[in-house]
């Protein structure tokens, strides 16, 4: 009964290297939540009041407490979900402290007024600005894959924006939510501006829901993703949904394959392959095939996958659960059992019991394939040839998600050519993966990829609302389209859908020539 009740109360931090407990946190009561809603809308209306610059110089505080703890963070994001030391530092709090100063800088310019000239000589004297508003108190429900790096920057823009956050992060990670919690502490922000709860993921976004959040970002799969979605239409809570890819890899035959064979290593196995933006299917040039899977299992054979330490001895970390590797593993003996080929895989080193699986390629794939078809999560690299530049985009483009993608081509305006083809979100040229990283860019994707864009100014304007405010400088006692409706002010209007689309100068002037004597009576006299 205590250890049921512990469960309960408490989410536990378990090592996927090892299956060691390292530390938990107290679940949030849920009766706690309605208190801590109106905490953080008490004080948002404070932060929304402050200026761009005074917010920055909060995140600022917060950029170098990340400085200052950077091997620390980079200890717990490892500890937490398997990855590397070297993986969490590069791919998580680097990005994070770039983060900090993208939109720290560049918030006042993106949101600042727009200010927007008349249409059409029909609205003569309106004058019009557009204000972005910060959209008032804003969740942050975010994976385990990323656990630091995805709220962390979702955080900085929600706040430059001037709202307040309400962050959940995964059960399997609670203790990167509480170093994010330290690091905001640095900052002097109004009490209550940053919630973080902890508990079960299902219970906290119907909380958030019922308490009135103004907007979810989620990031996770893509039936979580339709789930929440369904939850939202129920109050038309806005949404912005980040829910996986199926990248592919196009590899032509003038590509430098040595380079193409290191960047499929890194973007493949990364994060020991759960990354949403990593290379999930390689497809090759047949007149290179050979030689670029000889590369690519060279690259593998030479890596060691095992529990991260402070050795930094190995090049891919663990699993992050338990049911990722049973999913890896069912794609893998998938592929095997319908023809599919190991050509290499990475050596294991130590002996600690954890979630593990050997980075692998595969040969003589297709797409009857569960690793071709559905999105692996995991260190599979699988290989296949194309004859044709239009078979090698119907191929990439054959999938249900279109996150990312990458061209792999000497020749940079072919490669331009080509990644204006494939159906994606972002399309790189000779890399991938890494433009997650770089705050300046949006990042997200269309067909079950998800809705809506973080990142870049695109990121920040998903975290207001616009608001249009107009007038007219010349204040008219009437305007031309005001009653009283009777058949010569039908007639008067008849004439004016012709300014729309005139058939030449001469019948400008004559319709306008036509109404102004009216206008001018109108706005006048007011009759």
């Amino acid at each position: 009964m205590h250890v049921a009740a512990e469960q309960i109360s408490q989410t536990v931090a378990i090592n996927p290297a090892n299956g060691e407990r390292f530390g938990s946190l107290k679940n949030t009561a849920p009766e706690t939540f309605p208190a801590l809603f109106a905490k953080a809308r008490d004080a948002q209306k404070v932060w929304a009041g402050k200026s761009y610059e005074a917010r920055y110089r909060e995140i600022k505080k917060m950029q170098r407490y990340i400085r200052d703890h950077s091997d620390e963070l980079a200890a717990i994001i490892s500890m937490s979900n398997g990855k590397t030391r070297q993986d969490a530092l590069v791919s998580e709090v680097l990005p994070c402290a770039l983060a900090c100063e993208w939109y720290g800088k560049n918030a006042s310019r993106v949101l600042k007024t727009e200010h927007r000239e008349m249409s059409h000589i029909m609205w003569m004297g309106k004058r019009s600005e557009i204000t972005y508003e910060p959209l008032g108190v804003v969740g942050i429900i975010s994976p385990w894959n990323y656990p630091f790096s995805i709220p962390f920057e979702e955080l900085v823009m929600g706040l430059m924006a001037g709202n307040a956050i309400v962050l959940k992060v995964a059960a399997a990670t609670p203790l990167v939510g509480k170093a994010i919690e330290d690091i905001v502490s640095a900052a002097d922000l109004p009490e209550g501006l940053f919630q973080h709860i902890v508990g079960s993921g299902s219970d906290i976004s119907t909380a958030m829901f019922e308490n009135g959040i103004n907007k979810l970002f989620f990031t996770g799969s893509v039936p979580a993703g339709k789930q929440l979605m369904a939850q939202a239409a129920q109050t038309l809570t806005p949404v912005s949904l980040e829910l996986g890819g199926n990248d592919p890899m196009i590899v032509l035959e003038d590509a430098d394959l040595q380079r193409a064979a290191s960047g499929a290593a890194w973007a493949g196995l990364s994060n020991t392959g759960q990354s949403c933006g990593g290379v999930e299917r390689i497809y090759v040039h047949e007149s290179v095939y050979e030689r670029f899977v000889e590369l690519l299992s060279n690259e593998v054979k030479a890596m060691k996958h095992g529990a991260p330490t402070a050795a930094l001895n190995v090049d891919m970390g663990a699993l992050s659960t338990a049911k990722q590797q049973r999913t890896i593993e069912a794609h893998l003996q998938d592929a095997l059992e319908k023809g599919a080929k190991v050509t290499a895989q990475s050596q294991r080193i130590g002996d600690e019991h954890g979630f593990y699986h050997p980075a692998t390629v595969l040969v003589n794939v297709n797409h009857d394939m569960l690793t071709m078809r559905e999105e692996t999560f995991g260190p599979l690299l699988p290989v296949m040839s194309f004859k044709t530049e239009d078979e090698a985009v119907a191929l990439a483009n054959d999938s249900t998600m279109a996150l990312s993608a990458s061209v792999w081509t000497k020749n940079l305006k072919r490669g331009r050519a080509l990644a204006k083809r494939i159906d994606s979100g972002v399309v790189a040229i000779n890399d991938h993966l890494y433009t997650h990283g770089m705050p300046d860019l949006p990042w997200g994707g269309p067909k079950e990829s998800g809705i809506g864009r973080t990142h870049g100014a695109e990121g920040l304007l998903e975290m207001a609302k616009p608001k249009v405010i107009n007038w007219d400088f010349m204040q008219p006692r009437q305007n031309l389209w005001w009653g009283p409706q009777n058949a010569q002010s039908y007639a008067l209007m008849s004439q004016t859908i012709k300014l729309a689309a005139p058939k030449s100068v001469f019948e400008t002037v004559a319709v306008l020539l036509g109404i102004l004597p009216v206008m001018l009576k109108k706005a006048l006299w007011g009759k």
